[in-house]
């Protein structure tokens, strides 16, 4: 079964442009890159190739994630990135408000993921097929009800931070596909934001650091 996505009425942030890569702030809600048809007419890199068509996707968040992408402005940038994405050389960082507090303030998420084929896009945990994912969580200091986590994907597999939560106990508030009833139904939007970024510059070879708070 397919669905249309919505436009997304918000503003896709710029926060750093040179002539080798341009660093934005996703919405919640918008596509990083154009789906399939009817879906392929407003996405993160749709709104930068209007600007410079040389724009290549790096790496992309799920669209109801909101936060921080790098995408490269020629082919000799978009190789140095991929690469440092691909060798693990970037640091990330998330943001996330979970349902309730987990009992240890920090400690790490260690199951193997793999695609849930019947039900894609999601995923499942896999002891035999799954491939190994890592995620590392802090709880925040916060007085809300809900904890809110500082989440660092030492993998990247595709829903990695929602999986790990849920099976933590924690589903991530908002999540459509992971969270359990009250907790999906108590925010309109994914609590989960791309909050911190560091890779080395394709250009100078400098590690530059971005930063970007939690909308939530």
């Amino acid at each position: 079964m397919s669905f249309i996505v919505p436009p997304c009425p918000e503003e896709l942030a710029e926060l750093y442009r040179d002539d080798q890569i341009v660093v934005v702030s996703k919405p919640s809600g918008l596509l990083s890159v154009p789906g399939r048809p009817p879906n392929d007419s407003d996405s993160a890199l749709g709104r930068l190739q209007a600007i410079n068509p040389e724009s290549r996707v790096v790496h992309r968040l799920d669209m109801s994630t909101s936060g921080l992408m790098v995408f490269a402005l020629n082919a000799d940038s978009h190789r140095h990135l991929s690469r440092q994405f691909q060798d693990r050389k970037v640091k990330k960082g998330y943001a996330a408000e979970v349902w309730g507090k987990p009992e240890k303030p920090e400690g790490e998420v260690n199951l193997p993921l793999c695609c849930d084929w019947p039900n894609r896009p999601r995923q499942m945990v896999d002891h035999e097929l799954g491939k190994p994912s890592l995620t590392k969580y802090q709880l925040m200091a916060d007085d809300s009800a809900h904890g809110r986590v500082w989440l660092e994907p030492v993998t990247g597999r595709s829903h990695q931070l929602r999986v790990h939560m849920a099976e933590l106990g924690h589903p991530i508030i908002g999540c459509e596909f992971y969270a359990h009833k009250e907790a999906r139904e108590y925010s309109p939007r994914l609590h989960l934001h791309a909050s911190f970024l560091e890779f080395t510059h394709p250009e100078t070879n400098e590690r530059i650091t971005f930063n970007s708070p939690a909308p939530f």
